[in-house]
């Protein structure tokens, strides 16, 4: 069903609805990676909190630190460098009392004195100078302290007990990672310690991410919309084009319509509008020539056909031989008109079927033509005494670009032609030659009846014959055959009498390859 509804679209519908679709599908895969690009961001930094808490613990476990505020802030001095990397610790006992928080002691080594107890006065001594912002801070600590013992309170009744928990907190435009853990000695719980940190890097990160996919998104369609323009603009139109062009045509329609811009493209679409209007051209060239060909044809036969109906009346009526001979003669050689005229004529048809399939070559003519005067001649000089001879100039080759069978269909018409015209034991001379020109020539010259000098202009036209004599065993189609066949391969054939002696003489240019 699919797959029909696809076929059915326009080329532009098929590329949209195809880009649609790939679009769709990135933006999922998009939408999948920035749902689980914050939880592996968090989880990096999850990792880390536990580190130290676990270092911290066991730390506090080896140095037998007890969870009272004296020893904790000790302890927070005494492993500063634990902690200059973090945001806050925040130490609880048991009882979820606040007993330590690195927030409110200055942990920079460059600010300790050689004791402790100096660093710790000067600690109380920098808050009391500052005790606005230390309110806020307190104010601050006290919601937080409230958050904390919420969460410590889902924490301990929970099944993560005993584990690092983290959670997230975003308010005021910050966002942070809070990781708690219980501490135990000897299997007792003796406190707690919490680890925050500003991850707003996290949330950088990901309005980054999302503000290059957005970015990309829109740039990509964009893209699409171009390009969707130029293939409707420099593509689809040329090609409705050309469907239209082939429509009118197929009609017949009245409407006028023209390629000429497509062709003077030089891309594939250029080349595919000169094809097509060539062969646009040659058909209806053919269509032309076979309309007038039948209306030719119809009218040539329309004259036997009259004859053989007056004959026939004619010899219902009559009761003497002589006349009835006659009528029957004319009977039969109107039918055998008829019948060689629809032979001619289903022949030029075929021909140019075949023409249509068939390639020109590169080929000698002279062993071509010498073969096809060979098997006349001992067909002939049997049959009428007729003989054939081939004569050439010497040379060996005679290149040409051609179709060999269509070569020797146009000797056998001509070789034909001057058989049916010519006397018992005359002589038919087959010549090829190359002039000057580097053309190659061939000419058939026979010791026939010739041509009528007006006609010799009109012998190769369809129909045409100026050999009563001979009426009914010619359609007049010969010749015209033979012409259109040496038209195909660009050259040139003329029809005169002999010079010296009586006959006529068939010459043929083609140009040499």
């Amino acid at each position: 069903m699919f797959s029909k509804y696809l076929k059915s679209l326009s080329i532009l519908k098929k590329f949209l609805f195809i880009n649609f679709i790939i679009f769709t599908i990135i933006s999922l895969f998009t939408f999948i990676y920035l749902i689980n690009v914050q939880p592996n961001l968090i989880k990096k930094k999850s990792v880390n909190h536990i580190k130290i808490i676990d270092n911290t613990i066991d730390n506090l476990i080896r140095l037998d630190v007890k969870f009272n505020n004296e020893d904790i802030r000790k302890f927070l001095f005494s492993t500063r460098f634990i902690f200059q990397n973090l945001d806050r610790v925040i130490f609880f006992d048991n009882d979820l009392n606040l007993i330590g928080d690195t927030d409110t002691l200055d942990l920079d080594p460059r600010s300790f004195s050689t004791r402790l107890n100096k660093v710790e006065f000067e600690s109380l001594e920098e808050e009391n100078k500052n005790k606005k912002e230390r309110k806020k801070i307190l104010d601050l600590n006290d919601n937080e302290l409230n958050t904390f013992k919420n969460v410590f309170d889902i924490y301990i009744s929970s099944e993560e007990y005993g584990i690092p928990y983290t959670y997230t907190q975003e308010n005021f435009n910050q966002f942070k990672l809070i990781t708690i853990k219980n501490v135990d000695k000897g299997k007792i719980n003796i406190g707690y310690i919490a680890i925050t940190e500003n991850a707003n890097d996290i949330k950088t990160a990901i309005n980054e991410r999302k503000a290059f996919i957005t970015r990309t998104a829109i740039s990509v369609g964009f893209v699409i919309l171009i390009f969707s323009f130029v293939l409707s603009k420099y593509f689809i139109k040329p090609i409705q084009n050309l469907v239209s062009y082939t429509k009118i045509i197929k009609e017949k329609s009245q409407l006028k319509t023209s390629i000429e811009n497509l062709k003077n493209r030089k891309d594939e679409l250029g080349l595919l509008s000169n094809s097509l209007d060539d062969m646009t051209n040659e058909l209806q060239k053919r269509v032309t020539n076979a309309e007038n060909f039948s209306t030719d044809l119809v009218h040539e036969i329309r004259n036997p056909l009259a004859s053989l109906k007056s004959a026939s009346e004619i010899l219902q009526d009559t009761n003497n031989s002589d006349e009835r001979l006659k009528l029957l003669n004319i009977l039969s050689h109107d039918v055998q008109r008829i019948e060689r005229l629809i032979t001619d004529y289903s022949q030029i048809l075929k021909d140019e079927v075949a023409l249509s399939k068939e390639k020109m070559n590169r080929i000698n003519i002279g062993p071509i033509i010498q073969s096809v005067v060979e098997d006349y001649n001992s067909i002939h000089y049997l049959k009428k005494d007729i003989k054939i001879s081939y004569k050439n100039d010497g040379k060996e080759n005679y290149f040409i670009n051609g179709i060999e069978n269509r070569i020797e269909q146009i000797i056998a018409n001509l070789l034909d032609n001057s058989i049916s015209f010519s006397k018992m034991g005359s002589h038919i001379l087959v010549d090829v030659s190359i002039d000057h020109d580097g053309q190659v020539i061939i000419k058939i010259l026979d010791e026939g009846q010739g041509f009528k000098e007006k006609d010799t202009n009109k012998i190769f036209k369809r129909f045409y014959s100026n050999r009563p004599d001979k009426f009914g065993e010619h359609s007049g189609l010969g010749l015209n055959i033979v012409k259109n066949l040496v038209d195909i391969h660009e050259g040139k054939i003329f029809a005169a009498n002999r010079d010296n002696k009586s006959g006529a003489e068939i010459k043929i240019n083609l140009p040499s390859a």
